[in-house]
């Protein structure tokens, strides 16, 4: 240490090089790292989402959930496997052990899924992803006076659209309002009228709303694959649906003995901003976006959206950015305040020359401090 402090006393021109040095990358480093409320963490879980709808959580244990975890057994890298199996759906997450690269275990997971000889009939695909570390970022609502529920969503998947085309925007989530179903209201007159039952109507139903694969078909030149997908997501869309036909040509379709339409659920899952129905829109950033400069994007459309329409309003509800920044101004005044203390206290026993400099060297260190933080990211 003594040779390294000689060193500098004897060349006084490498002290300011290693000085300026330290201000210019450190402020590069300050400037390009990536503002968030709470540490970057990178994620360590592998989730794998099954939807089997009609299925009880037994039969989804049994069929699938098991036969996965088995060829999960001794999977180097793993460190625990944990499943939930509930009606019509499950999940599996697979924790990875520390230090292991989690896009090579993605892929580890993925094929000991595709191990498993079958899967029941009437499974959707399985889906299989690296659980994203996530951050909440800002949240609004959207809302109007007397706008029915159904418009307030469709305007938020707008929103939610116009929000993924700007660039360091990706997590979006719209919630505040009941899932949607189609309701089928079948007239007990108009099936004795037809001759049909309960059963005929529902085997009718689910025969046509479906979606499989039934193989591939290999030619000399192409190779074709067949899929049936026939699964309707509108009231329209299965009012047509045939269900009965006879000889001479009668047919007898959906709508002919029931009343369908869109709905929501009866689940009581509304939100409202000062008394007016709404629906919450909430951004979250990931390791590789910034909190603050996706909060201002998003504060920018904002008030772009609100000079455009009139009716409609966004409205702030959680800003975790103006939270951030004000917690950066107080340690930077706190800082500013320190130094000036520093320079103060140590004038008045030493000499105002060594006391600045002494001052001068603990922003310096921390310039220091923001180059090694980008080096080990």
């Amino acid at each position: 240490m003594r040779k390294l402090v000689a060193y500098f006393i004897k060349h006084s021109v490498a002290v300011n090089i290693v000085v300026i040095t330290f201000i210019i990358f450190g402020f590069a480093g300050a400037y390009n790292l990536k503002s968030s409320f709470f540490p970057l963490v990178d994620s360590k879980n592998i989730n794998i989402n099954i939807a089997y709808p009609g299925a009880s959580p037994q039969e989804i244990e049994e069929g699938v959930v098991l036969k996965i975890e088995d060829n999960l057994k001794g999977l180097n890298g793993v460190d625990r496997v944990t499943s939930t199996s509930k009606e019509n759906s499950g999940n599996i997450n697979v924790e990875i052990e520390k230090g292991k690269d989690i896009d090579f275990m993605l892929l580890e997971v993925k094929n000991a899924v595709d191990r498993v000889p079958s899967f029941p009939v009437g499974m959707e695909p399985l889906v299989v992803a690296k659980r994203e570390a996530s951050r909440p970022t800002i949240t609004f609502s959207v809302s109007g006076d007397k706008i029915p529920l159904l418009t307030l969503k469709q305007i938020g998947r707008q929103i939610e659209n116009d929000l993924r085309g700007i660039d360091g925007i990706s997590q979006i989530e719209t919630s505040g309002y009941p899932e949607e179903e189609i309701e089928i209201a079948i007239n007990e007159n108009s099936l004795l009228a037809y001759n049909l039952s309960f059963t005929e109507v529902s085997q009718a139903i689910n025969e046509s709303s479906l979606i499989t694969t039934g193989g591939t078909i290999k030619t000399d030149s192409e190779e074709y694959l067949i899929r049936a997908n026939s699964r309707s997501y509108f009231a329209k869309e299965l009012s047509n649906l045939i269900i009965k036909s006879d000889a001479k040509g009668k047919i007898i379709r959906l709508k002919d003995i029931s009343i369908i339409k869109d709905q929501f659920s009866e689940t009581p899952n509304s939100t409202y901003f000062n008394g007016d129905l709404s629906i919450n829109i909430t951004i979250t950033s990931t390791n590789s976006e910034d909190l603050i400069s996706s909060a201002n994007k998003v504060n920018e459309y904002i008030k772009d959206f609100n000079q455009k329409y009139g009716n409609v309003k966004l409205n702030v509800v959680s800003d975790l950015s103006t939270t951030l920044v004000q917690r950066t101004e107080l340690l930077t005044e706190n800082a500013v305040i320190g130094m000036l203390l520093v320079l103060m206290f140590l004038s008045l026993f030493l000499n105002t020359r060594l006391a600045f400099w002494v001052a001068f060297g603990l922003p310096i260190s921390f310039l220091g401090m923001f180059i090694l933080r980008v080096i080990s990211m």
